[in-house]
């Protein structure tokens, strides 16, 4: 391949089938200052190598994007502090000197925004976290229902000839699927939460207000009473028969370990959240094109794999409040308190865990000497 018309300083070779992309600098002093750093990574099933410089000689930078076959324009600017080479769709500042990392958190959200009640956004997030809560109480307590209709013991003529019925399996997919499906239709507009637990640990890392949080938290609340009670509108009478989709805490286990079990299944929960949404994470694995929506998803269905057979599956206060509210039952109630008190503490276990440990270093804590941006 010729070097660029445009830009004498960057030429691009082929190499035994992989791309050079190399800035040179322009004069013999700074190429003297500067000496090549050579990296490569996978991109689209491809390799290339990026050699990268700065024409005034401070530091050298990997910069690799998303590589795609109808847009490939490659292009450097030398001569500036903060030279960049993109590639495709995606542009990665050059790494400054000392180490400094190549991607920025966002600003933590003001503890209290008043000003935040005079805008439209904030509602239709509001009214965007009552829908998807809504819509996934609809569909996963009416698959519970469906499950427990299909193998009752006591279930005779048209419910036996059902069958075994979904299985927990396929319970579990319909809590995860859903998860995924509203997560990427409402993370644009809401952020995706349907969780009060969720909610609680982004509150906890300053991801978001304590306004939002609240209003969030009552929208989903509501949200899950009314996709209950819609449930059981359009089947009364297997809804009363089947336990409405009460969470509670089976007969073979003790408080102590339902409650161990919600803790743990909502720390896998909202360490995933936090994981799947980290700025570091996109900046650094931008060649890995992962949905964020998906390992989402996963995670609430393996916990549910995990612990249906202990409560049932909380690790969300809106979806075990909303199947209590409607169904009204002693032990649906006695047992609310396990699914709030559990989900709150695994929210804050996994918020403390990834901002203080995990990114210590992006968030300012401990020794300098310790910070790494690997």
């Amino acid at each position: 391949m010729a070097a660029m018309a445009h830009d004498p300083t960057t030429v691009r070779m082929p190499c035994h089938g992989l791309l050079q992309v190399r800035a040179i600098p322009r004069t013999r002093s700074q190429r003297a200052r500067s000496p090549l750093l050579a990296k490569s990574t996978q991109l689209e099933g491809r390799k290339a190598f990026a050699w990268t410089q700065h024409a005034s000689g401070l530091t050298d930078g990997l910069h690799l994007g998303k590589i795609e076959s109808s847009r490939f324009p490659i292009y450097s600017r030398s001569g500036s502090r903060s030279e960049q080479i993109k590639l495709g769709l995606s542009t990665v500042s050059t790494l400054e000197a000392g180490g400094a990392p190549d991607y920025a958190d966002p600003p933590p959200a003001p503890l209290v925004d008043i000003d935040e009640l005079g805008k439209w956004s904030l509602y239709r997030a509001v009214i965007a976290e009552f829908v998807a809560t809504l819509l996934f109480l609809y569909i996963t307590v009416a698959t519970v229902i469906g499950y427990k209709q299909q193998t009752e013991a006591s279930a005779s003529g048209r419910d036996a000839a059902c069958g075994g019925g979904v299985g927990i399996l396929v319970i579990a997919w319909a809590f995860g699927g859903m998860i995924f499906i509203l997560v990427y239709c409402t993370a644009g507009i809401s952020g995706g939460h349907i969780n009060p637990a969720v909610t609680f640990g982004l509150f906890l890392a300053r991801k978001v207000s304590l306004v939002r949080a609240i209003l969030y938290m009552a929208a989903q609340s509501l949200g899950a009473i009314c996709g209950v009670a819609l449930v059981k509108g359009f089947q009364s009478g297997f809804y009363a028969r089947y336990g409405g989709g009460a969470n509670g805490v089976s007969a073979e286990y003790s408080t102590g370990t339902g409650l161990a079990a919600e803790i743990i299944g909502t720390f896998v929960l909202v360490y995933t959240v936090f994981s799947a949404t980290d700025p570091k994470r996109n900046a650094r694995d931008s060649h890995v094109p992962v949905l964020a929506p998906l390992p989402i998803g996963f995670a609430v269905f393996v916990v549910h794999l995990a612990t249906i057979p202990i409560t049932g599956t909380g690790i969300n206060p809106a979806r075990s409040l909303g199947a209590a509210v409607v169904y009204n039952n002693s032990k649906a109630w006695s047992d609310q308190w396990i699914f709030w008190v559990g989900p709150f503490i695994g929210a804050a276990i996994a918020a403390l865990y990834h901002q203080i440990v995990l990114r210590a270093s992006g968030r300012g804590y401990g020794s300098r000497s310790f910070r790494s941006y690997a």
